[in-house]
């Protein structure tokens, strides 16, 4: 279905290395994870085996062999098909493109993908634009438009982003137990675990100038025990080589100096000078042997860059009242989402604010920006959902304001080092930079400005699951207040005091999560 051979991708204008000599076969029932941190190449890689779309800022080498039609779900679908018409989006192969004849016959089957997507039939309209929708409604269309066109094999980037609990339960089951082979990349640990049976881990090295990659038939959970395992055993095994050299070269050197030390005392005894000369001869031949033992030491396993960063310590009272809100309606574009929205929190707490796709919580969460912006005790910092909407021409340095301020420049890239940016990343334009690193720049800009309150809009939805577990570690020690809307169960098991669900009929306590 899907063979690929020593595939490697190298970026065209730094030549960086993205994947190297990377082997696998999809076949029937397969449920493939990449994994890898922000910026390693997983996107580049899923687009350039979908075929869906254009990679012209990489090239590649090697063999990918594809039998058979391909889906793709982008990460950035909302933001690519904003001003195309709900109607469009389903028998358009691109935003820019001609409609598709051959995708009127699959629409019949749309009614039925969107009940399977718990799509409310009242939000959908032929008439409304896509960007009009929620994330989670813009994913939930996304992946029904998938549904309904049956392919061989699907390659999905970050399904689970913005999704509602009970769609994520869905997505689980559907990968779980489709037959159709999947790629996918996805933030979601607790997906992974679930749902996977196979790894591509993408790693950078040496400060990210190399690569390697990775492919074994494991679940999520045994491919990091496995990894942990292995990393372990290289570094006990080189460590423990290099400390038994030296210990023989140690003696070694000891054996030799007597030697050469006998050999200075005994030069007017030729026959002990004799001996000792073939003493020297055959050492010598040891040390070579000893050079050739060293060059062939395993070599030190590199463990991956992680993100090293955190908050400072913040001021806030803690018998202070964060918020008060009464909301009668809460209302967007002239509709009543929920009513009689209460919300009151004092001191530096710390809640998660769930519910279905379309519900308002983003609006609730602007609604709050608004009120907080307006005492001036709070400083208060925001990671929307989209993080910076629309292309942002800027390169990294100038958005924080540091291209001109040589020890603010300083500083910002201290601390981008610490997210694992690498220099010519540091350079790059906003716009080119992953979804994951974008929220790397709303982290650094909120420790920059030392806020005391975060409101956050599904903040891991495109971090590496292997840099959430440092992520949720940075917010669980934040002694400031967060308010945030996630969906991602283990960064709410980890870091929330509260959870709260937004329905129609209001905002409510949770005690727990289904």
């Amino acid at each position: 279905m899907l063979s690929v051979n020593q595939l490697t991708i190298d970026l065209i204008k730094s030549g960086h290395r993205l994947v190297n000599n990377l082997s696998f076969t999809l076949n029937e029932g397969d449920k493939i994870a990449i994994i890898g941190h922000e910026g390693t190449g997983k996107s580049t890689l899923i687009k350039l085996l979908s075929s869906h779309t254009d990679i012209s800022h990489a090239e590649y080498f090697g063999t990918i062999m594809k039998q058979g039609t391909s889906g793709y779900l982008d990460q950035d679908t909302k933001s690519l098909w904003r001003d195309t018409l709900t109607r469009d989006f389903f028998i358009l192969d691109n935003p820019q493109g001609h409609p598709n004849t051959n995708r009127y016959e699959s629409l019949k089957r749309l009614p039925k993908a969107l009940s399977k997507m718990d799509f409310p039939m009242e939000r959908f309209d032929d008439d409304k634009r896509i960007g009009e929708y929620s994330g989670g409604e813009v994913i939930k269309l996304a992946l029904a438009k998938l549904l309904i066109e049956e392919h061989d094999m699907l390659f999905l980037d970050e399904p689970s982003n913005d999704l509602d609990f009970e769609t994520v339960f869905f997505l689980e089951r559907f990968i779980k137990n489709s037959s159709t082979p999947i790629v996918y990349i996805s933030h979601d640990e607790r997906l992974l675990e679930n749902t996977a049976n196979a790894i591509i881990h993408l790693q950078r090295i040496k400060k990210r100038t190399d690569a390697i990659s990775h492919f074994e038939r494991l679940s999520y959970s045994e491919y990091r025990h496995h990894r942990l395992s292995e990393y372990q055993s290289k570094l006990m095994q080189a460590k423990k080589e290099r400390n038994d050299y030296k210990k023989k070269m140690d003696k070694f050197r000891q054996i030799y100096q007597k030697v050469e030390h006998l050999q200075n005392e005994t030069v007017r005894n030729p026959s002990a000078a004799r001996l000792l000369k073939k003493k020297i001869k055959h050492l010598k031949s040891m040390e070579g042997r000893f050079e050739k033992e060293k060059a062939q030491f395993t070599e030190i396993p590199e463990a991956e860059e992680t993100i090293d960063i955190r908050f400072d310590s913040v001021d806030f009272p803690k018998g202070k009242v964060l918020l008060d809100l009464k909301l009668p309606k809460l209302i967007r574009n002239d509709m009543i989402l929920s009513k009689k929205v209460n919300l009151m929190l004092k001191g530096p707490v710390k809640i998660a604010i769930v519910g279905r796709n379309g519900i308002g919580k983003t609006t609730l969460l602007e609604m709050i920006h608004r009120t907080l912006k307006a005492d001036a005790s709070m400083r208060v910092g925001l990671m929307p959902q989209d993080y910076m909407e629309g292309n942002d021409k800027r390169d990294v340095l100038t958005f924080f304001g540091a291209s001109t301020d040589r020890k603010k420049e300083a500083d910002v890239r201290k601390i981008l080092g610490a997210l694992a940016f690498e220099r010519e990343e540091m350079l790059k334009r906003v716009e080119d930079l992953s979804g994951g690193q974008k929220a790397k720049l709303h982290l650094l800009r909120m420790i920059m400005d030392r806020c005391n309150v975060l409101l956050l809009d599904e903040p891991t939805r495109n971090l590496s699951p292997l840099s959430l577990p440092k992520v949720r570690e940075m917010l669980d020690a934040y002694d400031g207040a967060i308010i945030a809307i996630t969906h991602d169960r283990i960064f709410i098991e980890e870091v929330f005091d509260s959870i709260y669900l937004l329905d129609e009929k209001g905002l409510h306590p949770l005690d727990a999560l289904r």
